[in-house]
């Protein structure tokens, strides 16, 4: 599992680094040059393997005075969760309802991580507007896992949503490094704060709920899907928050990021791939919808892993159609199979046809035969992709 997965793309900060001049131009390079090094340290650390841990560094990111403090009480944007029922013997004690357990901190332009403490659960919003953006974001993207898919957080057991705003200085990006989540402040002419976009927090949130449940590798079709994921729950984090339908949806992942000037709507466009920008400064959006534009890419940083942000565009298109043909609400039963499917065993390096074939499976066994799996299999045949036969035992 690839850590630091930032939500732009390699290519698109090197297009930066290259075409814009002065601070633009050392920020982007910035930026990639301090991905690269985390890259290199994971690689570094993966040739030391040390035994699996069902709740990996939870309790590290948390600082010992705040552990107490998790058990408050907390706010969240609309209803509260209903509480759990009683136990099967019916005894009068009641378990407490699952909420959210977010400490969001800051990095002041330094990248020691987390940082300088800043707001926590049940805290009350504080002057810093980046703070309050990442605090309710990350309890956006909690609220969708609870209220629609009964996860309680990423690893379904309660993990701290942990998050550090203000990293470096005009820093390009946010990303999980696997631990938290981190946020850039973007350099103020090309790219803007990266906690302006709901679907942003949604979206690298949602490579920890990979990383607890498929376990994607970040390479290939399997990173492909791995981003494709994040985006699918990063879009439904924002519907679910705007309580919009797929039809009234824009399918944009990122389109608070550009700053007034640039040519371009947002990073990606699910509905259109392909069409997000096309800026003189940025390129333009390479991303295909259909497997007959698949780009077959280096497995490396100059390849963007085998072009992870480039081709997941074709799944990314395929949930659109899919909920949109469905219609009503995305979350309901077109992200519903999509849950249901990172939840189920697949292979780490499931390939598209794999992960369609998953989809099938999935959709059949909540839905059985009729709309919803006519549509799933409709959808995957409009961006070329044929669900893989089930393998031989």
């Amino acid at each position: 599992m690839s850590r630091c997965q930032g939500i732009v793309p390699p290519y698109l900060l090197d297009s930066v680094a290259q075409r814009c001049e002065g601070e633009v131009a050392a920020r982007a390079a910035l930026t990639l040059r301090l991905e690269q090094s985390m890259r290199a340290q994971r690689q570094v650390r993966a040739a030391r393997p040390s035994p699996p841990s069902p709740r990996p560094a939870a309790e590290g990111i948390v600082p010992p005075h705040l552990r107490s403090r998790l058990g408050e009480p907390t706010t969240l944007r609309g209803p509260r969760p209903p509480a759990r029922p009683q136990s099967a013997e019916g005894q009068a004690e009641k378990t407490s309802p699952a909420t959210p357990h977010r400490l969001v901190h800051d990095a002041q332009q330094g990248s020691t991580l987390p940082g300088r403490r800043a707001r926590t659960e049940g805290e009350p919003p504080v002057a810093d507007e980046s703070v309050n953006e990442a605090y309710d974001g990350l309890g956006d993207t909690w609220r969708l896992l609870h209220e629609v898919y009964g996860r309680d957080s990423l690893d379904g057991e309660g993990l701290p949503l942990v998050a550090s705003v203000h990293y470096e200085r005009g820093y390009d990006n946010a990303f999980w490094n696997g631990e938290q989540m981190v946020f850039g402040d973007g350099d103020g002419v090309i790219f803007a704060s990266f906690t302006d976009s709901v679907d942003v927090i949604g979206h690298e949130l949602a490579h920890g709920l990979t990383q607890y449940t498929s376990g994607l590798i970040y390479l290939a079709q399997a990173g492909a899907l791995n981003e494709s994921i994040s985006d699918v729950f990063g879009v439904l984090t924002a519907q679910y928050t705007a309580g919009q339908t797929a039809h009234e949806a824009d399918w944009l992942i990122g389109a608070k990021l550009f700053c007034p000037g640039v040519k371009g709507v947002a990073l990606r466009s699910m509905k259109a791939p392909g069409t997000a920008y096309d800026d003189p400064r940025l390129g333009k959006d390479p991303q295909p919808a259909h497997m007959r534009d698949y780009q077959d890419l280096p497995h490396d940083d100059t390849g963007d892993n085998g072009g992870v942000h480039v081709n997941s565009g074709i799944p990314n298109h395929a949930f659109y159609r899919f909920a949109t043909a469905l219609g009503g609400h995305a979350w309901e039963r077109a992200g519903q199979v999509w849950y249901d499917t990172i939840t189920r065993r697949m292979p780490k390096d499931a390939d598209f046809a794999t992960f369609a074939a998953v989809t099938v499976t999935a959709a059949r066994d909540r839905y059985g035969d009729g709309d919803v799996l006519d549509a799933l299999r409709a959808s995957w045949d409009a961006v070329g992709v044929r669900p893989a036969p089930p393998a031989r035992g």
